[in-house]
């Protein structure tokens, strides 16, 4: 698969919370760190994830905002 996105994250499933319409992925990208995602439960199936699949983080964003208190 190619894609345009430039910011693609390769990690580990970790943790799955399973929702009534979106699940809550948890991908381990290493270096102690994570990313979480949210997807439809259609997508989480049709794409088989399981704790412990390979998957890539596709970030696409056109803005990324910070706050500070």
């Amino acid at each position: 698969m190619k894609i345009s996105a430039r910011n693609a994250l390769k990690g580990t499933v970790t943790d799955i919370k399973e929702g009534a319409v979106t699940d809550v992925i948890t991908i381990d990208i290493g270096g102690g760190n994570t990313v979480v995602s949210s997807i439809t439960k259609d997508s989480a199936e049709r794409l088989g994830i399981a704790v412990g699949k390979e998957v890539t983080a596709v970030i696409k964003a056109s803005d990324v905002m910070l706050a500070v208190d």
